[in-house]
């Protein structure tokens, strides 16, 4: 087991049924509530304010006056004992804040691995932030919204409660999303609707030029060929072959609210 010490400013108040792992680092004036648990190696900023039942993984660095663990903006919610579950080395920026889940919606708000949420960001109740994704400052998720892997959201975007976010897409500033982003795509506006694929981004990711342009075809079956929403995917999926391809098909299928178009 890890020796390195804990370092807790004498001014941080830390409830002492916390369990905080080794080389954990505490701030002025935070406070670390009964039932948190934060893994080895993270960083607490001075006045952040850890609640609730949250768990927090490795190596994560948490600023100044982030709110992690607070109670649902719902309603219904009576006190129950619901979760955040935050994985490992994810940056959380000033003054963002996490809420924890409702029992109707599944009792755990999560996010997984090496996300950076920018100042001001909020992931409100029950949603779920897969990896490597970028909120900007002031993007705000509603309740029970899916962020699929490396997808990025702009400055001050607004994400309608049960909406769905795909994997790689992009979402730009100011927008406000009512529907799904299928993956790879990008959309802007109020509301938001689609400006073609996230290129740079996934350019930056590795993605070949092959599955770049399998990709554009698949984008123009659905968005620029007049076909209705079953046309287009039947077209998809007898015409183009690939894993990202079955993963932007099988997006789709699965919207509740419907995509951008």
């Amino acid at each position: 087991m890890s020796r390195v010490p804990l370092e807790i400013h004498p001014g941080a108040v830390v409830h002492p049924d916390a369990k905080l792992g080794p080389g954990v680092t505490v701030g002025p004036y935070a406070v670390i509530g009964e039932h948190v648990v934060i893994g080895a190696g993270t960083t607490i900023g001075p006045h952040a304010v850890i609640e609730g039942w949250t768990e927090i993984g490795q190596e994560c660095r948490i600023a100044q006056f982030a709110c992690i663990g607070g109670p649902p903006q719902h309603l219904e919610y009576r006190g129950e004992e619901t979760r955040v579950v935050i994985g490992n080395r994810n940056v959380i920026r000033e003054f963002v804040t996490i809420h924890r889940g409702t029992v109707r919606g599944g009792a755990r708000t999560v996010i997984g691995d090496d996300n950076y949420l920018m100042a001001y960001a909020h992931v409100a109740h029950d949603c779920e932030v897969g990896n490597h994704v970028i909120m900007a400052n002031c993007a705000s998720l509603a309740g029970h919204i899916l962020i699929e892997d490396y997808a990025v959201l702009g400055g001050l975007a607004g994400i309608h409660q049960f909406a769905r976010i795909g994997a790689h897409a992009l979402v730009g500033a100011c927008s406000g999303v009512s529907q799904d982003v299928p993956p790879y795509v990008h959309a802007t506006g109020n509301r938001a609707t689609p400006h073609g694929l996230n290129t740079v981004g996934l350019k930056r990711h590795g993605f070949s030029e092959e599955t770049l342009r399998t990709l554009k075809q698949a984008y123009k079956l659905l968005y620029r060929s007049g076909l209705t929403l079953q046309e287009a995917l039947d077209q998809i999926q007898q015409q183009l072959r690939g894993p990202e391809v079955e993963h932007f098909v099988a997006f789709i299928k699965a919207s509740e609210r419907g995509v951008v178009r």
